[in-house]
């Protein structure tokens, strides 16, 4: 009887774990095709195109409270906020501005 116990625990622990790196994921991902967007919004030429990437930036936008906020059922705050925000912060800095927009990032941003 412990041991089934002891795997159901186990089992839930894990499943619990995949979820949890599955919405940081998802988080991070999203913050970034937030910014992205609304990067692209601001070069757009017409209000037709700004108006469009601003709707895309704030549907991701959306996703990210979402998520963010599902994981405060499984975590605190103060690390959901934590992780979350220095993961978009690298995801943003590495992935969009500096692949998808070719922006140079120095040395002196990072430290």
């Amino acid at each position: 009887m412990f041991r089934s116990r002891y795997w159901l625990a186990t089992l839930t622990q894990s499943s619990t774990s995949a979820a949890l790196m599955a919405l940081v994921g998802v988080n991070t991902l999203f913050n970034i095709v937030a910014n992205a967007a609304f990067k692209v919004s601001a070069f757009s030429p017409n209000w037709r195109g700004f108006l469009i990437w601003q709707v895309v930036g704030n549907i991701a936008g959306l996703i990210t409270v979402l998520t963010l906020t599902a994981l405060l059922r499984f975590i605190p705050l103060h690390t959901a906020f934590t992780v979350t925000t220095g993961l978009a912060v690298l995801g943003v800095q590495i992935a969009a501005a500096s692949v998808l927009f070719h922006e140079p990032v120095s040395r002196m941003q990072w430290m």
